[in-house]
């Protein structure tokens, strides 16, 4: 099996998750951000992640590919419960992470970030979406101070060791992207059940974090 996707796509986490989660071989390509042909060839769009069964059929959209995975291959392991409380806790993070994220996001040393024009194009398109970068930047304390308040919400909500809850769930393959993500922010520190929880879910799904390479 392939998968299609960007390194820096918390969708695309999600797909590799399941992959490490089970310890199964998935071949990775990461393609370039400013690349519409490829995906728009495999499923008529472009989008990622985009998972290529063992039959070469083409499979776009993340949870159905971590469901598809996880149900196709092995006994399941990702139990279906979202907690309300999660939920809530992570639309406010993701209201407002973008704006730490993606101005750091094309500074970092990921394959699709690896030529200018690549660059440019997801300049162009998420200033659209996000406003001006170096504004952003401009801003890291507030949006910090604001993170904080969050994350200390959901600290206050892990119940497991290696998982969010008793046993891994969606939960962790919908938060954890957004966790690892953050990694990419110098100067943000986690409380320490999301800082234990967060490294331990990087090794059990073989998901890379960002601290070395924060700004």
């Amino acid at each position: 099996m392939q998968l299609y996707v960007y390194d820096h796509c918390p969708y695309c986490v999600r797909a590799i998750m399941i992959f490490g989660l089970k310890e199964l071989d998935v071949k990775i390509n990461v393609i370039l951000n400013d690349d519409e042909v490829t995906p728009t060839n495999l499923v008529g769009k472009k989008v990622v992640p985009i998972l290529i069964k063992e039959d070469g059929e083409a499979m776009p959209e993340s949870l159905d590919i971590v469901n598809y995975i996880d149900t196709h291959y092995g006994t399941p392991i990702v139990q279906k419960d979202v907690r309300p409380e999660v939920e809530a806790v992570l639309k406010d993070i993701t209201s407002y992470s973008n704006y730490l994220l993606m101005p750091r996001f094309i500074k970092l040393d990921v394959p699709e970030f690896a030529t200018q024009s690549a660059i440019d194009y997801f300049t162009k398109k998420k200033t659209e979406y996000v406003g001006d970068f170096a504004q952003h930047m401009s801003k890291t304390d507030e949006y910090l101070s604001r993170l904080k308040l969050d994350l200390d919400k959901l600290e206050s909500l892990v119940i497991g060791g290696t998982s969010l809850n008793q046993s891994l769930s969606l939960e962790d393959i919908l938060v954890f992207p957004i966790l690892r993500n953050l990694t990419c922010v110098k100067g943000l520190k986690f409380p320490e059940k999301i800082d234990n929880y967060v490294k331990k879910m990087s090794a059990l799904s073989k998901v890379n974090l960002y601290t070395k390479q924060a700004l």
